[in-house]
């Protein structure tokens, strides 16, 4: 039995760890469309990280202890997401990849960064 693709736009999760998840997945999947030559390799394995390491990071932000903490970690996982965006323009500067997925995830990310920079603010 094979599955409809899921609409990303119509799936709205409200835990923004899931959301970081799904992110980080989605980035995967996306950089499995780009071409196999140095150059999408390099900004392959960018996205995986940058896109990764937000989401760990944020979990790691979850189990401290201290403000200061949970600051360091939700901005370093800030950071994480604007390098993830940064990579994603030059992969769209580029044309490389499913144009598509990638506007979803540029639109994505844009709010990922907003929700974490809200949070950040909050919390200070």
């Amino acid at each position: 039995m094979r599955q409809e693709p899921l609409d990303l736009r119509k799936e709205t999760i409200y835990v923004f760890e899931d959301r970081l998840v799904r992110f980080a997945g989605e980035s995967v999947k996306f950089t499995r469309t780009l071409p196999k030559d140095l150059e999408s390799e390099y900004y392959r394995d960018q996205l995986i990280r940058s896109s990764g390491s937000s989401a760990l990071n944020y979990g790691e932000a979850q189990g401290t202890i201290t403000k200061k903490d949970f600051l360091h970690k939700s901005s370093i996982s800030r950071k994480e997401l604007k390098e993830s965006r940064a990579t994603l323009k030059v992969l769209a500067y580029l044309n490389e990849g499913d144009s598509e997925k990638r506007n979803w995830l540029l639109e994505e990310v844009e709010e990922l960064v907003a929700i974490c920079s809200k949070m950040i603010n909050n919390k200070r």
